[in-house]
């Protein structure tokens, strides 16, 4: 008798508190208020960041297809991720969050107390993008699907694509937070074709290593004038200014290169594993000298060796590379490697060095390449009345 009062009891308090809830009104989440802000690459500028920016340790890279032909609505859509990636370089939501509590918030949040950690965000189109929205008129001689290349396995889902969108930042959740937020804005417009994390390590102002252990990127152009002539399309059509964009899903057999002793692992780079100078020389930075030979006529670094090959070619590229770690095969090894990213003003450039290596760069033996891309990125963004695009959607 007693529990039977004590339960009708215990339901009409539930019952009343239900109401008390249901009548009161939830708060609307607040902007980032307590937030001191720094670490920002502004937005705005001649050429679009994440390019000659300094790397940064995390990458999420995302490749979309369109599906939508219509070119107003591709259009807007531009326009609203120049709006939106504004604010995510400089620290802010996507949109002022709404005092409407029960309607989804306009910013997934989870960025919220962060800086932006030197978030930078790149766009670039693809050939098929133009052939989709019947702009082909419009599309650069030099835009179209890289050539087959000697000992690639390329895999469908790793390859192609319409649009990349590159977002770097010093902590992997800024970067991520900054692609899911622009990907849910446009939702109604694109699909999720691929994407890949990747990641670096490095003090100060070193150069990054490679899961191989060796430095990357020791070769890029150093100086402004070399980086200009190297990067950058100079042009009297939409891309001026602006650059292309190779990306190579690179798969590394670690394993293979762990048995592999140092002699011939320096051998396969060209470079000391632990400053990165060229064999044969003591610094990181010092000349190569792929012409050099020791006194039995042989070449110091070896002709199979990477850096020979490709300084051979005469070809200048900006390596902008991350590695990815993405558990462990169907072999049970690990499934890890290099997201290579190369920017230049031509993509002949990253042609005629991959060409090179063909079958004969002692690196194929520890390296295979799974996923493709080349993207034609837009010049920079100049200032609030300009848009990423707007010189080729202008035109179209």
């Amino acid at each position: 008798m007693h529990e039977e009062s004590g339960r009708r009891h215990f339901l009409k308090a539930t019952i009343m508190g239900a109401g008390v809830l249901a009548s009161t009104p939830l708060l609307a989440l607040t902007p980032r208020e307590t937030v001191k802000i720094h670490n920002i690459y502004p937005f705005y500028g001649k050429h679009q960041e994440g390019i000659l920016t300094p790397a940064q340790k995390h990458i999420y890279f995302i490749v979309l297809d369109l599906h939508t032909t219509e070119l107003d609505k591709i259009k807007a859509m531009f326009q609203m991720w120049t709006n939106y990636s504004a604010n995510l370089t400089s620290g802010k939501n996507v949109k002022n969050y709404s005092n409407n509590a029960y309607v989804p918030p306009v910013d997934t949040g989870e960025a919220d107390s962060l800086n932006p950690h030197n978030l930078t965000l790149t766009f670039g189109v693809s050939a098929q993008f133009f052939d989709k929205l019947n702009l082909t008129h419009l599309k650069p001689e030099k835009l179209r699907d890289l050539p087959a290349f000697p000992r690639e396995q390329l895999q469908e889902r790793y390859s192609g694509g319409d649009i990349c969108i590159q977002a770097c930042a010093d902590d992997p959740q800024v970067a991520f937070h900054a692609v899911r937020n622009l990907v849910r804005a446009a939702r109604s417009h694109i699909s999720m074709k691929w994407s890949q994390s990747g990641f670096n390590a490095f003090e100060g102002k070193d150069t990054p290593r490679n899961l191989f252990a060796f430095k990357d990127g020791t070769g890029n152009p150093q100086t402004p004038q070399k980086l200009d002539e190297t990067v950058w399309v100079n042009s009297q059509d939409w891309l001026n200014n602006g650059s292309y964009l190779v990306v190579r899903r690179i798969k590394m057999f670690l394993e293979t290169w762990d048995r592999t002793n140092l002699f011939s692992q320096e051998q396969t780079f060209g470079r000391h594993r632990d400053t990165g100078a060229p064999i044969g020389e003591k610094h990181e930075f010092d000349e190569v000298d792929i012409n050099k030979k020791d006194d039995k006529g042989n070449y110091v670094i070896p002709e199979v060796s990477h850096v020979h090959i490709a300084r051979k070619t005469g070809q200048s590229i900006l390596r902008r590379s991350y590695s990815y770690s993405d558990g462990i095969d169907e072999h049970g090894q690990f499934d890890a490697g290099l997201l290579f990213i190369s920017f230049q003003k031509d993509p002949e450039q990253f042609i005629k060095i991959q060409n090179a290596f063909g079958n004969i760069d002692k690196m194929n033996e520890y390296i295979t390449h799974m996923g493709t891309g080349l993207f034609a990125c837009f010049a920079g963004v100049i200032d609030e009345h300009d848009y990423l695009g707007k010189a080729l959607f202008e035109q179209a």
